[in-house]
């Protein structure tokens, strides 16, 4: 969460922006969201233990980037249809269902928007499933993905290291040597990792602590 130059990009003074690293990964029996916990403000660490990973349903979570408060804007718009739709239908709904409803307000508002988001989650139809939908609205059906300022420098090890049917293990590690990784080379995230372990059992949370984050060599 960053504070930009107003004057050269889409932020209001004021805004705050989501400088972070947030990342989903699909494996065999659900899916893993995780984010660092940085919020700056210029250079000024505002705070170092955000919780970015957002439900917006009870298996259905989203992890956000961009405009602060646009992405808290269309989660809760997004959290309210969910529930809209729950009550009417009779039963949760699917990840593909939160996924559009967040891809139709960002398309729809792209040019008042800045924001970033990762939908990830399981439902009966599809099982675990993760979609990405970038600034612009565009959406994506991916088995991980990864955005923020942090994404740009762990596609190389993400391509590397990813591969399909992980066990729950194998996900976790993969998803906290990503993230360490990004959080080490961006000055936008830091703090402490935090996941969410999403299975038709329910969520579980995983908070990683500084001193218990992966290391890597650092020159």
């Amino acid at each position: 969460m960053t504070v930009v130059d107003c004057s050269s990009g889409r932020l209001k003074p004021g805004e705050v922006d989501l400088g972070t690293t947030i990342m989903a990964v699909q494996f065999a029996d659900g899916v893993i969201i995780g984010a660092d916990s940085r919020t700056t403000t210029g250079s000024y660490i505002a705070n170092r233990v955000t919780d970015k990973l957002t439900p917006v349903h009870d298996l259905i979570y989203c992890c956000r980037s961009g405009s602060a408060a646009d992405t808290q804007a269309v989660a809760d718009i997004v959290h309210y249809h969910l529930q809209l739709t729950t009550m009417s239908e009779g039963q949760p709904p699917r990840v593909h269902t939160a996924a559009s409803l967040f891809q139709q307000l960002c398309y729809g508002n792209k040019d008042q928007l800045q924001a970033g988001i990762i939908v990830a989650g399981w439902d009966k139809y599809d099982g675990p499933s993760v979609y990405a939908v970038p600034l612009g609205g565009s959406l994506h059906k991916q088995p991980f993905s990864i955005g923020g300022s942090g994404s740009t420098y762990i596609y190389g090890y993400c391509d590397a290291a990813y591969k399909d049917n992980m066990s729950r293990e194998e996900a976790i590690d993969f998803t906290k040597n990503a993230i360490a990784l990004a959080m080490s080379r961006d000055g936008s995230s830091g703090g402490v990792i935090r996941l969410a372990v999403i299975t038709k059992d329910g969520v579980e949370r995983i908070f990683v602590p500084g001193n218990k984050l992966p290391t890597f060599w650092e020159g």
